[in-house]
């Protein structure tokens, strides 16, 4: 055996992970070493803090048995008959979702989203130069992650106050377009609460069928609203569902993120070649949980309770807050998206919050990526979970102004 003095190698510096370091982790570095100048609110992580529905324990106390069993990849057939069900009542779809052939259960949207841009680089027929993945700016890390696995380029599509807070679709080029591989779309849109309207997933879809690519439509916020239910891709796509692909669940609509299952439906042939890469690759879906999914996608009134919750905080916002920061009640999501740039910016707002307040949030900057111009989208804002209850919520928010004037 080597002797245990024997001289270690030099640790080596750690690579940073496909499409870059977490937001989260770079956060944890800025914050290091600085205490919280009073008692800590977390206002930095999209993680509800409400309760989970009523209905969790009983569910799973029932299905404990299945436990014992591998869970099929593509989902129980109980899973994915309600989330059939639930898209037909929540869109206005061309025609009834197939469970048999539209539908994938997921672990959470991350994984889908992330394994699903590897599955889309291998469907999609061959692209006319360096496969590329469009990517709103700023977006969720787990998009860029994708599209450096797939080894595709990244492309970020700015998405500024200029043009809501979504892509501008006519900046699109027909050379970056005819080498897409998957086009991103989020509404409502982390971070900002942007909702896309019929006109514009109307417009990407068709985009998609004419060039051959992929839409992945991130509709995880799509229950969080403060007046009317977003529109989904789904409805946009055609019969056939051709090119879209809708990711959901349960982590925002039901405040179970710790469940970890979602789903993905859609194109039912780019579907079929994602089950392939994820019967030998995916993590599989427990059935006890997606019983419970089964239970929640049958239940609206704790949707409804929830978004409740949701706008009596953002109420609470327009009171506080008012005009300040460029302050606009977002129309989706649970996120506050605050210029801060004459306070500061991002880094420095970020720091001084917790410092002086003891409120933790995320600069917007880490939630973005450098343009060519060496502009960075979300640099200036901080991004603010509205996830705590309302009177720590108040708390926080009459902090925020205290500081920042």
């Amino acid at each position: 055996m080597p002797s245990t003095n024997a001289q270690r190698e030099p640790s080596m510096p750690v690579p940073p992970p496909p499409g870059g370091r977490s937001p989260f982790a770079r956060l944890n570095d800025l914050l290091a070493g600085v205490e919280p100048g009073k008692p800590a609110i977390s206002l930095a992580v999209g993680e509800p803090q409400h309760p989970i529905p009523h209905f969790v324990g009983a569910v799973l106390e029932k299905n404990l048995a299945l436990f014992g069993r591998y869970p099929a990849n593509k989902g129980d057939d109980a899973f994915r008959a309600a989330v059939a069900a639930w898209l037909g009542k929540r869109y206005a779809l061309p025609r009834p979702i197939d469970p048999d052939h539209d539908v994938l259960v997921l672990n959470g949207t991350r994984e889908g989203l992330f394994l699903g841009c590897i599955a889309a680089k291998r469907y999609v027929p061959p692209r006319k130069g360096k496969p590329a993945v469009l990517i709103p700016n700023p977006f969720y890390a787990a998009y860029a992650a994708g599209a450096t696995a797939a080894e595709c380029e990244p492309i970020y599509l700015p998405a500024r106050k200029e043009t809501g807070f979504l892509p501008d679709l006519d900046a699109l080029t027909d050379d970056v377009l005819a080498r897409t591989v998957v086009c991103f779309v989020a509404s409502p849109a982390n971070p900002q609460g942007a909702v896309a309207d019929k006109a514009y997933l109307k417009r990407v879809v068709d985009l998609a069928q004419r060039f051959g690519f992929l839409v992945f439509s991130d509709e995880c916020y799509s229950e969080i609203y403060t007046d009317k239910p977003p529109h989904g891709i789904l409805e946009m796509s055609g019969r056939h569902f051709s090119n879209a692909v809708a990711f959901h669940s349960m982590s925002k609509r039901s405040n179970l993120p710790g469940l970890r299952v979602g789903f993905a439906a859609g194109d039912r042939n780019f579907l079929g070649a994602f089950l392939e890469l994820r019967n030998v690759a995916a993590p599989q879906v427990p059935v006890p949980l997606q019983h419970v999914a089964v239970a929640a996608y049958g239940d609206e009134k704790h949707v409804e309770e929830n978004r409740a919750l949701y706008n009596a905080k953002f109420d609470l916002a327009d009171q506080i807050i008012g005009g300040r920061y460029g302050y606009e009640r977002p129309a989706g999501g649970f996120f506050l998206w605050l210029d801060v740039g004459a306070q500061g910016g991002s880094e420095v707002v970020t720091r001084r919050l917790w410092q002086e307040a003891g409120v933790r949030v995320l600069p917007g900057s880490y939630l973005a990526r450098e343009q060519a111009d060496g502009n960075n989208p979300g640099d200036g804002y901080i991004r603010v979970a509205m996830v705590q209850n309302k009177e720590q919520t108040a708390e926080a928010l009459h902090r925020l102004v205290a500081v920042l004037g």
